[in-house]
C-alpha cells in the first residue's frame, strides 16, 4: 500500500488474501442457498486458511501414502499454493422417500454408514453453485475429493458431516490447478 496525494494506492498483490477469503465466503453463500432435496438443508460448509491449510495438506499426504494414491500428494501441493479452501459436506439424514437410490428398498433398511443419495445430490448441487460463484469472480478453483477426504478425517466440518469436498481458491497469474502432472 502506497500513499499518494492524500489517497491510497492498493497494490493488487497486497489484497489477494482478503479478496480470496471474501470470494470463498460468497461461494459458501451460494452453496447454502442452492436448491436442496425436499427443501431440507443438510449442507455444512466452512472456509479454511492459514495454519489449517498446512494441516489439511499434511493430512492429504498421509492419506495418499496410506492408500498409495499419488494424486493426494499432488493435490496437497495445490492446497499449499491456495489462499484458502472452501469446504462443502453434508449431514447424513435420510429423507424418508424410500427411493432406493442408496441400494436399500426403504430408508429404514439403509445401513447407518451408507450415505443417503438425496444428501449426495444436495452436496453436488451446492458444489456447482459454489464454483459458479468463483467463476463469476474469475478466481481459479478445482473441486477436490482428496482435500475433502482429509478435511473429513480432520473433522473440519464437525461431527456427523460426511461426503466432504474441498474447493481450493487461488488468485495468481497461473492457475496451480491446471498443469498438475
Amino acid at each position: 500500500m502506497t500513499r499518494k496525494r492524500g489517497g491510497m494506492v492498493y497494490d493488487e498483490r497486497d489484497t489477494r488474501k482478503a479478496q480470496a477469503l471474501d470470494i470463498a465466503q460468497k461461494m459458501l453463500v451460494a452453496a447454502r442457498t442452492a436448491p436442496k432435496g425436499k427443501g431440507v438443508d443438510v449442507v455444512e460448509c466452512a472456509v479454511v486458511d492459514g495454519d489449517d491449510l498446512e494441516a489439511l495438506a499434511r493430512a492429504m499426504e498421509v492419506i495418499g501414502q496410506e492408500r498409495s494414491h499419488a494424486f493426494f500428494l499432488r493435490d496437497a501441493n495445490c492446497v499449499r499454493q491456495s489462499l484458502c479452501v472452501a469446504l462443502v459436506g453434508t449431514l447424513t439424514k435420510p429423507q424418508g422417500l424410500n427411493c432406493g437410490y442408496c441400494g436399500s428398498s426403504t430408508c429404514a433398511e439403509k445401513p447407518q454408514e451408507a450415505p443417503c443419495e438425496i444428501n449426495a445430490v444436495d452436496v453436488g448441487i451446492a458444489l456447482g453453485a459454489a464454483v459458479s460463484r468463483a467463476q463469476a469472480f474469475g478466481v481459479d478453483t478445482r473441486i477436490m475429493f482428496s482435500a475433502g477426504q482429509a478435511a473429513w478425517k480432520l473433522g473440519l466440518l464437525g461431527e456427523g458431516v460426511g461426503q466432504v469436498y474441498a474447493i481450493p481458491v487461488s488468485i495468481s497469474s497461473k492457475s496451480p490447478f491446471f498443469d498438475r502432472g
